[in-house]
């Protein structure tokens, strides 16, 4: 099963910050939503 998370990205830096952060500073900032899967149980 899968869902999806949403991060926020420095556009200069690369650096993750909150998402509240992202979306203040629009001109530098990205929200990315990102798929994240679970890992397979060992058998």
């Amino acid at each position: 099963m899968s869902y999806t998370i949403k991060i926020g990205r420095d556009s200069e830096t690369g650096e993750f910050i909150t998402v509240s952060e992202a979306r203040r500073r629009k001109a530098t900032a990205v929200v990315e939503t990102i798929k994240v899967t679970r890992p397979k149980r060992k058998r």
